[in-house]
């Protein structure tokens, strides 16, 4: 089981000590995707890769079978367009040596994972990183399984493993801390109006209202 601080302030998520793999965001597992609305793990695992390079957290990028499963979705790749996702035959992502080399190479112990489909590609390396000594967290609504029952059961028996679940804009949150950073500020707000759902829309309409007030103000 992870060995990580699961309590205190130490528990929580910093850029520094984070490490994102992204996992199998392709059409064929899109396609049997029934525990979320579709659009919604597409939003959240976008989001979730924004962040990610916003704030310089490494970020890999995986697939399965790509000739077959399709290519990584364009939303996704457009955040690392340089980026070539590592194309696997394992079906449990930390099999494959090129994945874990790529997540050690980086020295840092907080793992993110997001993936399709939860019960299967996310637990089995979430499971396995877990036991390693790894302090692994599953964005679980950028993850998604082939019903509810699967995703569901899949983040209950990651968390008997000693995994965390999370959603990406607790990711996020955890990792700007402080409004006053103002170096992330205002890509943070870009992220979060596009990607953000109501949160986004309450934040431009809170943002209207300061520019209101300091237009009257002026005046």
């Amino acid at each position: 089981m992870s060995n990580g601080t699961k309590s205190g302030l130490q528990a929580l998520l910093t850029p520094e000590e984070s490490v994102v793999v992204l996992i199998d965001h392709q059409p064929f597992q899109f396609a049997n995707l029934h525990s979320h609305e579709p659009t919604m793990i597409v939003n959240n695992a976008v989001a979730l890769a924004r962040t990610a390079k916003l704030f310089d957290v490494p970020t890999v990028l995986t697939t399965v079978l790509e000739e077959r499963g399709g290519y990584l979705i364009k939303g996704l790749q457009d955040v690392f367009p340089e980026q070539k996702p590592i194309d696997r035959t394992f079906i449990n992502t930390w099999e494959d040596e090129r994945v874990v080399d790529a997540v050690k190479a980086t020295g840092r112990k907080k793992l993110i994972i997001a993936g399709l489909w939860t019960e299967i590609c996310v637990a089995m390396p979430a499971i396995q990183a877990a036991g390693e000594g790894f302090e692994v967290f599953v964005v679980t609504d950028a993850s998604g399984g082939a019903s509810k029952e699967a995703h569901d059961m899949a983040v209950l028996r990651m968390v008997q493993a000693g995994v965390v679940p999370i959603t990406w804009t607790a990711v996020a949150s955890e990792w700007q801390r402080d409004w006053a950073r103002e170096k992330t500020i205002a890509a943070m707000t870009d992220v979060l109006l596009a990607h953000g759902g109501a949160t986004g829309v309450a934040f431009a309409w809170e943002t209207q209202l300061l520019a209101t007030a300091r237009t009257g103000n002026d005046a």
